[in-house]
């Protein structure tokens, strides 16, 4: 049974009753009993946790957990958690081991004090430090590193992506009583924190092999001649280029030219297309500047896009609600998931053009496809484009196969546009659309999970753009590569919507039919410039929208993060 805090008191004032005794009698019993009684360690941290601040910390400031760090210790009238007497509970010392560790999930061993544990359980052994700052420190921490491995540092909505954590919140104060306290292996309990995604286990493994790369590493910049070097010719930077392929992985010992020969052979020219489809290059085998820009890129560089990614996967919810569409921005792919979250389908895409269009970051669920559909042009895109288009050639709408119309679908005109229509364009009181057809922009099929920001899934009359390496090219919608093949998994709980049904609708059926999905299907639109594959093969991506670079500078910021 818990002692009430008047017994506590009592006991602290009859303490100090029997110390001034002693002393009168000329003992030393306030010097042979230094130690602080539990009720002065209760008060002390009930003043640190009111206050949302304690300066042992590498970031002192823990406003943002103060009321779960308050709610925790109230459970227990403020007893300290992790601190029996003088010594740290097993679930303390492993809580701090993690911390030490940290670096391996992609997060930053000091935000968690990792390098200051040593000294405090020194001091503590020793009686030569404040049990309660110490108490208070290991719980602040582990809040932090649990909500860290749960959610993630920094919010998405911090960044205006259409991505919640909120389901994923922990009642942290509950977890760390009922979760961590009382468990004999607190490192396997928090393993099942972190993202059960293959892909998110893949990423940490990479990262761990790119962290020893770069100790290995020995920085060297390959020289970029004035003319790409194909094979067969010479190049200066050979035997730098060769280390750094076998480091890599995309060049083998026993393939590896020997001496400080000056020989671009076909070997390493294999190596090298190995490494350029790994980094979104043309895989032609060619040493121009682009592909040794990216082989300049410091491996540093390429932990911190590992880190990076692992902490966008940590945005994703734990489970789907069904399989998923995942399309992923800088490496223009679409994969849609099975039950086991592996690749059950994927494509090529195209997205949005990165200074003005971008394609925005969020999740919604698609409920409906449309075949032949007619495509509505945004008013952006009216005003920007359409009109101006007009203003040049009055008969631009009959010619792209347009209609204007009104705001309740009826047509106004499909061919040479008058003064009064154009006015009417001009002011937003009329509006443009495409007919269904082999060249209306949204080709054959749109798949649709309705959004505020209007984007979507659809086919493409330019599907020649898809043999480009980098796909930025749209107003923001995403064109997929194999349109029927991705109608046909979306509708497969559809009964009677086999491919042939579908190809066929496509190719000769009705305008604008809509087919609603039987069971909808989440759908993520992510960025992530890190990928790392079954087989030990890591992808890396440019950093096409600035992303990666907002999300470093607000890592780089500390506690509390955004």
């Amino acid at each position: 049974m818990r002692r009430g805090p008047q017994l506590l008191s009592l006991k602290h004032l009859l303490a100090l009753m029997l110390a001034c005794i002693n002393l009168a009698l000329g003992t030393n019993a306030c010097s042979q009993d230094a130690s602080p009684t539990q009720s002065v360690i209760e008060a002390s941290i009930r003043e640190i946790v009111l206050t949302g601040s304690l300066a042992d910390l590498r970031w002192p400031d823990f406003s943002d957990y103060k009321s779960i760090v308050e709610e925790f210790y109230n459970q227990s009238r403020y007893e300290p958690a992790w601190i029996h007497g003088s010594e740290l509970s097993i679930q303390a010392l492993s809580m701090i081991e993690m911390f030490k560790q940290a670096r391996g999930q992609g997060l930053l061993p000091d935000d968690y004090d990792a390098s200051r544990w040593d000294d405090r359980l020194a001091k503590l052994h020793h009686a030569q430090t404040d049990i309660a700052r110490v108490d208070v420190a290991l719980t602040v921490c582990t809040m932090r590193f649990v909500s860290d491995l749960r959610i993630g540092r920094v919010n998405p909505r911090h960044f205006k992506f259409g991505l919640s954590v909120e389901q994923k919140k922990y009642d942290l104060a509950q977890f760390l009583r009922d979760r961590i306290l009382p468990s004999s292996d607190p490192s396997s309990l928090v393993e099942t924190i972190e993202p059960p995604f293959p892909g998110y286990r893949h990423t940490r493994a990479a990262l761990a092999r790119y962290v020893e790369m770069a100790a290995k590493d020995d920085g060297e910049q390959l020289v970029i001649p004035l003319k790409p070097v194909d094979p067969g010719q010479a190049y200066a930077s050979i035997p730098r280029l060769t280390r750094l392929l076998m480091l890599l992985g995309d060049l083998s010992r026993e393939a590896a030219p020997t001496g400080d020969g000056q020989l671009y052979d076909s070997a390493l020219a294999g190596a090298v297309m190995r490494f350029q489809k790994r980094h979104g290059l043309k895989d032609d085998g060619r040493l121009g500047t682009d592909t040794l820009k990216q082989l300049n890129v410091p491996i540093s560089d390429r932990i911190q896009q590992l880190q990076l990614a692992l902490e966008r996967w940590r945005w994703l919810p734990s489970e789907f609600s069904a399989p998923p569409i995942v399309v992923n921005i800088p490496d223009f792919r679409l994969r849609a998931l099975d039950e086991s979250n592996k690749v059950a389908l994927e494509m090529r895409v195209v997205v949005g053009k990165s200074l003005r269009t971008q394609t925005p970051v969020f999740s919604r669920d698609m409920t409906y496809v449309v075949l032949r559909p007619y495509w509505n042009v945004p008013p952006s895109i009216l005003r920007g484009e359409i009109v101006r288009a007009i203003e040049r050639d009055r008969n631009y709408i009959a010619n792209k196969r347009y209609e204007v119309t009104t705001g309740n679908g009826e047509v106004v005109t499909s061919g040479a546009i008058s003064d009064d229509v154009l006015a009417q364009l001009k002011a937003g009181r009329l509006s443009v659309r495409q007919k269904p057809g082999p060249t209306n922009a949204l080709g054959l099929v749109k798949l649709m999970f309705p959004n505020e920001f209007n984007v979507y899934l659809h086919s493409t009359p330019a599907p020649e753009l898809f043999s480009r390496t980098r796909r930025d090219f749209s107003h923001g919608c995403i064109r997929v590569e194999k349109p029927a093949e991705l109608t046909a998994w979306v509708l497969r709980n559809n009964a009677g919507w086999p491919i042939e049904r579908i190809e066929q609708s496509m190719s000769t059926g009705a305008n604008n039919v809509t087919v609603t999905l039987k069971q909808r299907v989440p759908v993520f639109i992510v960025y992530a410039t890190a990928l790392a594959y079954e087989n030990d093969e890591v992808h890396f991506y440019d950093d096409i929208y600035g992303h990666d670079r907002k999300l470093a500078e607000a890592l780089a910021k500390g506690y509390p993060y955004p």
